[in-house]
């Protein structure tokens, strides 16, 4: 309990009383309780402010608040200007009209994607994978793609096809001005490490 305690940032009676199975909702709402804030569920590193701080889960995600008016400008203005795409189609995120997903074949189990990928590298050699990972993704936290990517079961000739790089942000990390950079500089040099030698000349 106490060591849960130390990683996660609850107190170990909150743990207790969990019974070890702290969801994540319940995680963000209860991280900074004492303090009257909540964190972000996308991006840990936004703070929001709820009117009850007794409830079990955020009244909404901050990070989300944060970005998504910002990059659905954005993406609008980028698709019609520059793109020369014009639609009077709403940019639809994460609204009622994509949600909820379909988990319909992963009913009473954990979504686990890892042995299509494993078949994928496999039938096809030539397949490379980067996966970009935020410290502060609660959505899909980081330990998860890497924990995955070392049981995956992969034929050790292939290994050197996974990829990936950490950056001090969460979810979509290029919102974050350094991150990005980096994403940057990460994708390209994976693409050019990715690509197979020329012929000999």
């Amino acid at each position: 309990m106490q060591k849960v305690a130390r990683l996660t940032g609850l107190s170990p009676d909150y743990i207790d009383r969990t019974n070890l199975r702290i969801e994540i909702q319940r995680f963000t709402k209860e991280l900074l309780r004492n303090e009257r804030r909540t964190v972000g569920r996308i991006d840990a590193r936004f703070l929001g402010i709820d009117r009850d701080a007794a409830g079990d889960e955020p009244e909404f995600d901050p990070s989300i608040a944060a970005i998504i008016g910002p990059y659905s400008g954005m993406l609008n203005d980028y698709v019609r200007n520059d793109q020369k795409f014009d639609s009077d189609l709403p940019y639809e995120v994460l609204t009622a009209r994509v949600r909820p997903w379909n988990y319909a074949p992963y009913e009473n189990r954990y979504v686990n994607v890892a042995e299509t990928l494993r078949k994928a590298m496999t039938q096809n050699p030539f397949l490379h994978v980067f996966v970009a990972k935020g410290y502060y993704d609660l959505a899909t936290p980081f330990f998860a793609a890497d924990y995955t990517f070392d049981h995956l079961g992969l034929d050790p000739t292939l290994r050197s096809h996974l990829a990936g790089a950490y950056y001090e942000a969460g979810h979509m990390m290029y919102v974050h001005a350094p991150s990005l950079a980096k994403l940057k500089s990460d994708i390209a040099q994976f693409i050019k490490s990715s690509m197979p030698a020329g012929p000999a000349k």
